[in-house]
């Protein structure tokens, strides 16, 4: 699983992934609810586009009051198409690029959970596997498919002792149009595949100290 990520800075949204930047500041890392860029297809299907999406597929806001609250960042491949939260945007192949310059995962070595960084050498920017949807009004809000990483070398040692061990989808660039153009579930279910460890690196990074930030980093420029 991930609910914790660096969004790319607006100039890489340009350099890396030919889009001009959505209006709107972000913070410098996002967790659910966060508001944070995608790229997808636009409408006309002739460009990619960039928009400023909510980290949550059906974000608290959305929810009407003594609705049961779950959690919906990240959608398990296995049951992406049957969740009503996410079933139908992904038949339609709603289909999304995250760009990102690191994820976040607990790893629990040392006896208690220790946020580490994952990525790529040299802090290469990247684009994790997205979904995603519109709301009345204009919003828009998106989620990470994860799949199984029990057999990952890197990916299984993260997250509590004895539950299973999934990963986001960092999708490789030769990989980016096709996911993109991709109107076939069964076909976009194909891509979903774990990164090889040895093009990841991963290394501790302590959340600071509780008081010593006040509220979210500062956005990215």
């Amino acid at each position: 699983m991930c609910v914790n990520y660096a969004p790319v800075q607006k100039r890489i949204l340009r350099e890396i992934f030919g889009v001009e930047p959505p209006p709107g500041l972000y913070p410098e890392e996002t967790w659910p609810d966060y508001a944070a860029p995608i790229v997808r297809q636009n409408a006309s299907e002739a460009a990619w586009e960039s928009v400023l999406a909510s980290f949550s597929m059906v974000p608290k806001a959305t929810i009407p009051p003594g609705t049961r609250y779950y959690p919906t960042a990240n959608a398990r491949v296995e049951t992406i198409g049957k969740l009503s939260s996410f079933a139908r945007f992904w038949k339609s192949c709603q289909l999304a690029l995250v760009p990102a310059t690191a994820f976040y995962e607990p790893n629990y070595e040392s006896g208690k959970a220790v946020r580490w960084k994952i990525g790529l050498p040299g802090g290469e920017p990247f684009a994790i596997a997205g979904l995603w949807r519109a709301w009345p009004g204009g919003g828009v809000s998106f989620t990470m498919p994860t799949v199984n990483a029990d057999q990952h070398p890197l990916m299984q040692r993260f997250h509590k002792p004895g539950d299973e061990k999934r990963g986001v989808v960092i999708l490789p660039r030769e990989d980016w149009d096709e996911w993109l153009v991709c109107r076939d579930p069964e076909v976009a279910r194909t891509l979903l595949r774990l990164l090889p460890a040895e093009r990841l690196v991963a290394e501790p990074a302590p959340l600071p100290p509780r008081g010593t930030t006040k509220g979210p980093p500062p956005p990215s420029d």
